[in-house]
């Protein structure tokens, strides 16, 4: 840890200030901009294959929703 610039007093320091999200404030619109862009970079990377395994469980997920309401 000394190495890299992170000794006893710099953790302390990290544990001992703010509140709430390590005493930053959380923007949810961000967040949910983020969740998307995530989600869209996830999906345009998976193979065909994974794409067809995902649309048969989401298709099989709905069916079982719909049964069980």
């Amino acid at each position: 840890m000394v190495e890299y610039g992170g000794t006893v007093s710099g953790v302390g320091g990290q544990v001992a200030g703010g509140s709430g999200a390590g005493g930053r404030s959380i923007d949810l619109g961000a967040s949910a901009s983020q969740f998307i862009t995530n989600t869209i970079d996830t999906l345009s990377s998976l193979p065909p294959l994974g794409l067809l395994a995902l649309v048969v469980v989401v298709v099989l997920g709905l069916i079982i929703v719909k049964r069980a309401f």
